[in-house]
């Protein structure tokens, strides 16, 4: 490059009008980029740039663009790792427009085969070996996040990063939940943790802490129920490391919103569509139930979700014709129900048509949409094996496995029920827990399970508001101390208005 003075401001002058056109979110504010000065914390503390330190801002914008390590918590499942090349393309796209050299951005999919690679924790030392010296941040964010770079630079730039810091969208409970255990029984509130979708950051200073932590300390082979809470939890330490530290530019408003205006990250919140919703025919549902709740959780089905399945069958240890139940000849158990869903897929695979390629298995207190579900369907693929659900995990830290967790809906593709039963994994005890055992089996199989945040194993008031505030969720499980009719017409129906009993409801979220 020359280094007469001439040619270099034309080149600056380029580059920022390069910017001005090639970066929509900032054209309307392309002249009020704003810089921090060291320990200001408080955005309406700092100056608007003048026009002549433009250049220098630029500048160094791209030269703290390689300190950051984008991470995106993908899938490997081929709709979902489409989504995340989509988001990392975008990144370095937007990278590139800058002119300088480009970040590094990692799929977590790709990264480790290890299984609980999507629990974060167990990546933390190869983070720390591998980016621990030449980079400031480790970002992470979901594969429907969409990042304005140089903004997120700038908001991460309001932050010293040779300290320990812990950012992000701040979630809290409002009541004490099982999924947490009840943590910070006394007042939830206290305790926040980050909302994935808007992204989150930690400062190498902080992943080095954590890495030599783990080294001595290895986590422990229990539950991943909640993992943004838990990974929180295990960052703050009993008060001895640092407490998320909420960034009002990470955002889960629509990116088209009038109120993503000041955000580095926004969330496309709205329910996957990828083609015509697939066929009421070709769902095929099972209901899991026993005599004892006959006449109390059926009937709520009856109200609510079953206008919605073409086809729907109850399995149960007792033939009720009334219903109708079927009875598979498996004893009602008080634990887990292996035997019973083993059962079911047997069923499934021998007696329902060969063309029906989708199969539902719910608990008889699952509330389910099915017709969201068909159009969340249609951006899967049927001919690969599918297991698709809320995501748990059991001894992640020591070589375990995940699962779909039951009550929020297990979904399987054909193909994945046959290569399950033609295996010779099978139940350890009927009364072992089916969904775990069938995470085992698939772990085993090499199929990964396929996570949606749109399915619950819990009631909506056991997640914080703003969580739920942008998805359009599927399922919802439990009647503990709720209306479950009630709760379906809220968050579920297909219209928000729905006809119950020949009279119009609509009911708000605001009351449960």
């Amino acid at each position: 490059m020359s280094r007469e003075p001439g040619c270099k401001r034309w080149l600056l002058f380029a580059a920022c009008a390069h910017l001005f056109f090639l970066l929509p979110p900032l054209r309307t504010r392309a002249f009020a980029v704003t810089v921090v000065p060291e320990g200001a914390e408080d955005e309406t503390e700092l100056p608007v740039l003048q026009k002549s330190e433009k250049s220098g801002t630029i500048s160094k914008i791209s030269r703290e663009l390689k300190e950051i390590v984008f991470i995106i918590q993908s899938q490997s499942n081929s709709f979902h790792s489409k989504r995340a090349e989509d988001l990392k393309r975008d990144i370095l796209n937007q990278a590139a427009d800058l002119g300088k050299e480009l970040p590094t951005v990692l799929l977590i999919h790709q990264m480790d085969r290890h299984e609980g690679a999507w629990t974060i924790l167990p990546l933390m030392r190869d983070f720390s070996v591998t980016y621990g010296r030449n980079s400031s941040w480790i970002f992470f964010c979901e594969e429907d996040t969409r990042i304005q770079v140089v903004k997120l630079l700038e908001t991460l730039g309001r932050f010293d990063g040779s300290k320990e810091w812990f950012l992000g969208k701040a979630l809290y409970d409002e009541e004490s939940t099982i999924i947490h255990h009840y943590a910070f029984a006394e007042n939830p509130t206290v305790f926040k943790f980050p909302d994935f979708a808007a992204g989150w950051a930690l400062s190498i200073p902080l992943v080095n802490k954590l890495a030599k932590k783990l080294k001595s300390e290895p986590l422990k082979s229990d539950f991943t129920i909640d993992l943004k809470h838990e990974i929180a939890l295990y960052i703050w330490q009993k008060g001895e490391g640092p407490h998320l530290t909420p960034v009002p530019e990470f955002c889960t408003d629509d990116v088209s919103s009038y109120k993503a205006d000041h955000c580095a990250t926004t969330f496309s919140n709205f329910l996957p569509l990828c083609g015509e919703p697939v066929k009421k025919e070709d769902v095929f549902v099972a209901v899991k139930t026993c005599r004892k709740f006959h006449g109390d959780r059926i009937p709520v089905v009856k109200q609510t979700w079953e206008r919605e399945a073409a086809l729907i069958e109850y399995y149960s240890d007792y033939a009720d014709i009334s219903i109708p139940t079927i009875d598979l000849g498996i004893p009602n158990t008080d634990r887990g129900h292996c035997g019973k869903t083993f059962a079911i897929l047997e069923r499934f695979l021998n007696h329902s048509s060969a063309r029906t390629p989708w199969l539902v298995v719910v608990d008889d207190d699952t509330l389910i949409s099915i017709f969201r579900l068909r159009k969340l369907l249609s951006c899967y693929d049927a001919n690969e094996p599918v297991f698709l659900g809320e995501r748990y995990g059991y001894g992640l830290g020591t070589g375990g496995y995940s699962y779909i967790t039951g009550g929020g809906g297990m979904i399987f593709s054909r193909i994945a029920v046959q290569k399950l039963l033609s295996s010779k994994c099978r139940c350890y005890s009927m009364d072992a827990p089916d969904d775990m055992v069938l995470g085992m089996c698939f772990s085993g199989l090499g199929i990964p399970i396929t996570h949606s945040p749109l399915f619950h194993q819990a009631r909506p008031m056991d997640y914080p508001k703003g969580y739920l505030s942008h998805q359009i969720p599927v399922s919802f499980h439990k009647h503990w101390n709720i209306d479950p009719v009630k709760v379906y017409f809220t968050w579920l129906a297909p219209n928000t208005e729905e006809s119950l009993n020949g009279k119009k409801v609509g009911y708000n979220r605001e009351d449960l």
